[in-house]
């Protein structure tokens, strides 16, 4: 069977399929194939989906606050009909704790610039905030086994607080929300399909064969494919003159009940970025906490070559190693007997920040790079995508002449450039913070 399309989207994570839904909603013929039962089977519904505005790059931080709008607006944002249930943003505020290589005043300069409200607070104003929180400073975050993890703090840490800050409270449903929305525009899913050979035609379009024998034609494909992006450009032959790279990165996060006092009476706390120990939280609907890692320098990275072939199940060391690190920050953390959480891979670029790009291989673009930092973005990932192919098509060279987003609430120019697979690798936190 033979498919013919405007555009191939591989992978029906978050982002593809935000892509997808503003495509069609441009007018495109677009085809979706994912190798997964449905949308965001795969790194997307591990993401804890924290919609914050702390970057290094100003490009993320517009990018970030400009996509909240949206988030907070999603049913007219995607004309949902009424009755199709939607995620919602959760604005709970976020506490980014101080840290040497992480300064507040980076990430004020920025919320002055986008208009972000934000209050910068002592340690005492931390200790009101948080009840039973340990405003100890004890950077650099250090392994569990260092003789040095317990000592005593050499001071006491502030915070910067954004109370426009939160998280989207169903991840898997939000990939669904925009799915459906690029479904109602004419786009088409294939589901349960892997790519396994791709070969580009003298005219310079594509045409991709699914393991069931399907080919699907287009003069453009976008790789989307998260932790798959790599071996899908390896089987375009696409991807030589990247000076930024991704990997696929085994990751964890994991649950545990909030410690007595973190979420206020018939509320939920704040989530907490801290890289002065190494970890992050995040409250759940349901009273408890995730909690995650910031890869500090002291943790060893578990890479992986084959995502398909990950461990799945949750380990006691990846357990271990981050809810104490959240229970030396909130001594009232009761560490559960045993792991409960979920395993994720991640696609990561060498600098923690994303692809959107064309390539050297005519009508092949790139969304990749994205896991970790990019869930919130996705609604404006869309629209970065199909303005990058468009442009292209109308015979602009984004290399030497990038395409320039305008942020309708910011009222700044994204320089898309920013994400260019050409760039020298951002100066930026080196971590998932971006």
């Amino acid at each position: 069977m033979n498919q013919t399309a405007d555009a191939i989207i591989v992978g029906a994570g978050i982002i593809g399929s935000s892509i997808a839904a503003q495509l069609a909603a441009r007018g495109h013929e677009v085809v979706v194939v994912d190798k997964a039962a449905g949308a965001g089977f795969g790194s997307s519904s591990a993401s804890s989906g924290i919609v914050r505005f702390n970057y290094s790059v100003l490009e993320s931080a517009v990018t970030a606050w400009e996509a909240a709008d949206l988030w907070a607006s999603l049913r007219d944002y995607l004309q949902a009909p009424q009755d199709e249930a939607l995620v919602t943003l959760r604005r709970n505020g976020m506490v980014m704790l101080d840290v040497e290589t992480f300064p507040r005043e980076r990430s004020i300069d920025f919320f002055q610039q986008l208009g972000i409200t934000y209050e910068e607070w002592a340690p005492d104003d931390l200790a009101r905030a948080l009840p039973g929180i340990d405003t100890g400073h004890f950077y650099p975050p250090r392994p569990l086994d260092d003789d040095d993890f317990f000592n005593e703090p050499d001071g006491d840490l502030g915070a910067l607080y954004t109370p426009q800050a939160g998280f989207i409270d169903d991840p898997r449903l939000a990939c669904h929300n925009f799915a459906a929305a690029a479904v109602r525009r004419g786009a088409r899913m294939v589901f349960r399909r892997r790519v396994v050979e791709v070969a580009q035609q003298a005219d310079d379009s594509w045409r991709l064969r699914l393991d069931d024998g399907t080919l699907l034609s287009a003069p453009v494909v976008v790789n989307a494919a998260g932790p798959w992006s790599g071996a899908l450009n390896a089987l375009a032959g696409v991807g030589g003159e990247f000076r930024v790279t991704t990997r696929p990165l085994r990751q964890e996060v994991h649950a545990v009940p909030a410690p007595a006092g973190f979420n206020p009476p018939g509320g939920i706390g704040p989530s907490v970025a801290d890289q002065d120990l190494g970890y992050y939280l995040r409250p759940e609907l349901s009273g408890g906490l995730v909690v995650g890692g910031t890869e500090p320098a002291c943790d060893p990275l578990e890479w992986v070559t084959d995502p398909d072939e990950v461990n799945p199940r949750r380990t006691a060391q990846m357990f271990d190693r981050q809810v104490t690190r959240a229970a030396r920050r909130f001594p009232r953390l009761r560490i559960p007997p045993r792991p409960t959480g979920v395993v994720g891979v991640y696609d990561v670029t060498t600098d923690w920040t994303p692809i959107y790009d064309r390539t050297d291989a005519a009508g092949w673009f790139v969304a990749m790079g994205t896991s970790g930092n990019q869930f919130k973005n996705a609604p404006i990932v869309g629209e970065f995508m199909a303005d990058i192919i468009e442009a292209v098509a109308a015979g602009v060279d984004h290399d030497t002449d990038p395409v320039a987003y305008q942020g309708a609430v910011s009222g700044l120019t994204i320089d898309l450039g920013t994400f260019s697979r050409l760039r020298e690798p951002a100066v930026n936190s080196g971590t998932v913070a971006g």
